[in-house]
């Protein structure tokens, strides 16, 4: 027994030893460990160095997206699986993309953010075909290139505040961790649990500061495990560079100094970073900030009294604000952020971080926030037009909400445009609103400007878009007004007549899809075919095919544009609703009678008239509906349904036109307005008085009669009678009271009803609208049903013209329904004209319209991604031989017709011609106002715009415009001879696009 009690102690005596030992080994470890950071660097360097990615062709199998920390979503990151999807189905094709190694993916899974050297700067940068810049947008704008350029005395006064043993230590010391840091804030957490009242700091290094406000939810530590994934990101990332950590390390100060958050300024957005905070919140030059304090600072510079003091003090409150910026950086919190700001200049100086002397110099500056940011070298929007156009677009296609989020996605796009072109372009524009370098371009003379013409008050655009590799590719867009609006695609334009170009080719269709049905038929069968006698295309087409040897339809195009027709403005025309002449720009074609062709090349108003007149009646012949049967069978049944339609139509516009006249008037008002220009009479004032109160009775038309004809009131009681509620129908009723009856019910309505809409007012007017026209469904008064039904038919067609031209780029959602639209009543757009020429240009085939040919998202991250549009396949629109035939016709216009000044006026080096074609419009928009007898009252010139659609060689095409809006319009009387002019100075800039020496990918999209 007494063997067993040593040995017991002599156990327990070993076990202590070895506990002893062991708890010394680990103290020493854990403390060479701390002291030198040996064993992590090894451990987390060598998995650090398997972080990888690699950017390889097509989509990646090994790629995950962020979460949705600040920098993720800001840079775009972590939207990027909706936007690539996006763009997926809108053309582009993922051609190339990063592909994370299989560590760096497991990591990923694991919640960490993924291990990279991380950008400073990133935004959206927008290349031209040749890779110059158009766009390029970096947030934060200001930033330090590297470690050196941080003055000495900002590092040491933000490591002294925020991380002071970072650049102390071993090499391979671990940034992200200070020790003695995190275990006090470990037990300040832990005391805080059982006393709310005690105050825990925060254990965060600059390291994890970085990676809390790039990547954690909100910029936050929400949770413990937020910090310990802050920590184990940071510390991955300091090793990503090897074991030695130095670099790294003042790599970690440069980066926080640059993307710090620092709340957000009017004008200027959000600010991250010293450099971007210094101009947003002092307004003051972060490169001159900078060499005040590079400079050693002992005394206060006698040349600046107080500058180095002022700027270190600026610096300083920023560094102390970002602990909560958004209560610091504002008018309430400036006084506090200067307490702090004090406060912290007293230790520093206590510290020797900075001199006694600076303090004393600092302490007494005030700081004055700016109220908001003012940028005084704002660039003209003239300068950068095509770059706003392709922002544009691009916005739309990402679906980004803001052009401002849009210029911080991380994002690099190659468009098509060539910037050499464009700024020449733009510079010939913006040099033409002097009168002098107007004169030397040719734009004065007759045509044209005229001495006192202000060019500075015309605007003027130019637009070229080249056919290259089954696509449109957009070459120059721009124009000299100081503006985001963009001519060419923003706004409606009488754009004259380049209309009678759209006009041209429905008239060429008509004939093609004549040729389409008979061309096959023999003499007999041809003989046998039915023509309506208003249809002169068919009767044409028919005699055509019936006596040619030649019956291809190249040939039969050919003949149908040396049809003839009269140019005499003798002939009125009842269209639009009413009787109308028309003019043609030169009274010389007045006694003429020309081809199609001739009248196209000249082109000449009245045979445009003429034609669009055989294009309705070819629309009406073809339509089972709106037949032009109806105007030749009394008898036919759609005659009534016509009508009815007609006066339904016509009594909408008039119940439309009372409701805006007597909506929310007093009684007396309405009365006073039925009368106005009447002479009161008592069966007037009777019929009247009944149709406003139909439950009126005597008493109450005497006091009317008191009123308005004293003498008459002894035969109220007859007067209420004969011409009482239910005597007359509201066409008689109407008649009797002198007005128009749909206005004597309207005021009538509304007196009952004071709170109608017009919505509602129509639906009650729907009977009424129907008797008041009763007159027009007698038969006896065909002429009249008639002139009605041939509006409404017309309206018809013209609603048919529409679908046709909407398939060929009409941009507007209806026709102005008169034959006035081939001399461009209804306008256009100059972008809309665009792709009209570039579906001639492509031989009927309508190529999609290409500004932008490859994104390429988050560049040297992992989540690198590059796209390139892939056009869909043309679509074909026209028949090749109708484009062919149309091709000739625009290319006469310059050769012989309103655009001749251009003939010859592109020479390739060695002195090749190259054919140019097109077409002219002048626009003189009035807005005129007519009295009650149809009588003209004024005519106010809206806006003048002259416009030549074009195209050059075989593959260019364009839009040049002159436009002049009121009130500087009506002093203008320029044609369409000033844009061509225009083009005609532009040309010669067009030589190295032609040659192919501008834009570099044209011939691989052509190979393609």
């Amino acid at each position: 027994m007494n063997s067993v009690a040593p040995r017991r102690r002599l156990g327990w005596l070993v076990g202590a030893v070895l506990f002893l030992a062991l708890a010394f080994g680990l103290a020493y470890v854990v403390r060479d460990e701390i002291a030198t950071s040996r064993r992590q660097a090894d451990w987390l360097g060598a998995r650090a160095h398997a972080l990888t990615f690699e950017v390889q062709p097509g989509p990646s199998p090994a790629i995950r997206f962020p979460g949705d920390g600040p920098f993720d979503l800001r840079l775009g990151y972590h939207g990027m699986p909706d936007t690539l999807e996006r763009l997926q189905h809108q053309g582009y094709t993922i051609t190339a993309q990063a592909r994370m190694s299989p560590e760096m993916l497991a990591l990923s899974e694991r919640g960490l953010y993924a291990t990279y050297a991380e950008k400073a700067q990133a935004g959206l940068a927008v290349r031209d075909c040749s890779g110059a810049p158009l766009h390029t947008v970096r947030h934060p704008e200001r930033v330090y290139a590297a470690f050196e350029a941080v003055p000495p005395i900002v590092v040491a006064s933000l490591l002294f505040i925020e991380d002071r043993e970072l650049l102390d230590g071993p090499p391979a010391r671990n940034p992200a961790v200070e020790w003695d840091r995190f275990v006090k804030a470990m037990v300040d957490q832990a005391l805080r649990r059982v006393d709310p009242s005690h105050t825990a700091g925060g254990g965060s290094t600059l390291a994890t500061q970085i990676e809390k406000y790039r990547h954690s939810p909100g910029g936050r530590t929400a949770t413990a495990g937020d910090k310990l994934r802050q920590m184990a990101s940071a510390s991955l990332r300091a090793y990503l560079g090897g074991e030695d950590t130095l670099p790294r390390r003042r790599q970690i100060v440069v980066d926080y100094l640059n993307t710090v958050p620092l709340a957000a300024q009017s004008g200027f957005g959000e600010v991250h970073g010293l450099g971007d905070a210094l101009w947003a919140w002092y307004g003051r030059d972060f490169d001159a900030i900078n060499q005040l304090l590079s400079t050693p600072i002992v005394e206060p510079d006698p040349g600046q009294p107080g500058a180095q003091a002022l700027a270190f003090k600026q610096v300083l409150s920023l560094l102390v604000a970002q602990r909560r910026p958004s209560h610091y950086l504002t008018p309430d919190g400036v006084a506090a952020l200067r307490e702090l700001t004090d406060s912290h200049l007293r230790v520093l100086a206590q510290a020797g971080i900075i001199t006694p002397a600076l303090r004393d110099a600092a302490l007494p500056l005030a700081l004055e926030l700016q109220p908001q940011v003012s940028d005084a070298a704002t660039v003209s929007f003239v300068e950068r037009k095509a770059a706003t156009a392709l922002r544009g677009q691009l916005q739309r296609l990402l679906a980004v909400p803001r052009a401002y989020d849009l210029d911080r996605l991380d994002l690099t796009v190659d468009s098509h445009l060539s910037a050499e072109l464009q700024q020449a372009a733009t510079t010939l524009l913006r040099g033409l609103n002097s009168v002098d370098a107007a004169k030397a371009a040719g734009l004065y003379g007759r045509h044209l400007l005229k001495e006192g013409d202000d060019t500075s008050k015309i605007a003027l655009s130019f637009t070229l878009f080249e056919s290259a590799g089954g696509a449109n590719l957009l070459r120059a867009q721009t124009d000299n007004v100081d503006q985001p609006f963009d001519l060419n695609e923003g706004t409606r334009l009488d754009l004259g007549s380049t209309a009678k170009l759209r006009t041209l080719i429905t008239y060429l269709e008509q004939v093609a899809d004549l040729h389409g049905r008979w061309s096959g038929l023999d003499p007999s069968q041809l003989a046998a075919v039915q023509i309506a006698h208003r249809d002169a295309i068919a009767r044409w087409s028919l005699d055509y095919l019936a006596r040619s040897t030649d019956r291809g339809l190249p040939a039969m195009l050919d003949a149908a544009m040396q049809r003839s027709y009269s140019a005499s403005p003798g002939e009125q025309f009842f269209t639009g609703g009413g009787l109308h002449r028309f003019e043609n720009f030169d009274a010389a074609d007045n006694r003429r009678s020309l081809t199609v062709s001739e009248a196209f090349t000249r082109s000449v108003n009245l045979v445009f008239i003429r034609l669009m007149r055989d294009v309705v009646y070819r629309v009406l012949a073809d339509s089972a509906e709106a037949n032009l049967a109806l105007l030749e069978d009394p008898d036919h049944p759609r005659r009534q349904v016509y009508l009815a339609r007609f006066a339904d139509k016509e009594g909408s516009a008039f119940i439309a036109r009372f409701h805006r006249k007597y909506a929310s008037l007093p009684a007396q008002e309405v009365e006073d307005l039925l009368l106005q220009g009447l002479r009161p009479t008592p069966v007037r004032l009777a019929s009247l008085f009944f149709g406003l109160e139909p439950e009126a009775d005597v008493l109450q038309l005497l006091e009317l009669l008191s009123r308005r004809l004293p003498g008459a009131m002894s035969s109220a009681q007859a007067l209420q009678d004969k011409y009482g509620a239910g005597r007359w129908s509201l066409s008689d009723r109407g008649y009797l009271a002198g007005v128009h009856p749909l206005e004597l019910w309207v005021a009538g309505y509304l007196r009952q009803h004071p709170h109608a809409t017009l919505g509602q007012t129509l639906a009650a007017s729907q009977a009424q609208r129907q008797e008041v026209y009763g007159w027009l469904f007698h038969t006896r008064r065909k002429a009249a049903q008639d002139q009605r039904i041939r509006g409404l038919l017309e309206l018809d067609a013209f609603g048919e013209l529409h679908r046709s031209w909407q398939r060929l780029g009409y941009p507007f959602e209806s026709l102005t329904p008169s034959y006035a639209t081939a001399l461009g009543a209804s306008g256009d757009r100059p972008a809309a004209l665009a792709e009209l020429m570039g579906i001639i240009v492509n031989r009927g085939l309508r190529q999609p319209t290409v500004r932008m040919h490859a994104l390429h998202f988050a560049t040297g991250t992992p989540y690198e991604t590059r796209l390139e549009f892939r056009p869909p396949a043309a679509e074909r629109v026209l028949p090749a031989e109708i484009a062919d035939a149309v091709r000739r016709a625009l290319v006469d216009v310059v050769d012989k017709g309103t655009a001749r000044r251009l003939k010859g006026a592109l020479v390739r080096h060695d002195g090749s011609e190259v054919a140019i074609g097109g077409k002219t419009g002048t626009g003189d928009h009035r807005f005129d106002t007519y009295g009650r007898s149809g009588r003209l009252i004024s005519s106010r010139v809206v806006s003048r715009s002259a416009t030549m659609v074009f195209m050059i060689g075989e593959r260019y095409f364009g839009t040049v415009m002159a436009y002049v809006p009121e009130p500087d319009a009506a002093s203008f009387r320029f044609t369409s001879a000033l844009p061509v002019q225009l083009l005609k100075t532009l040309v010669p800039r067009l030589v190295p696009l032609v040659e192919g020496s501008f834009c570099s990918e044209t011939l691989a999209l052509q190979q393609r």
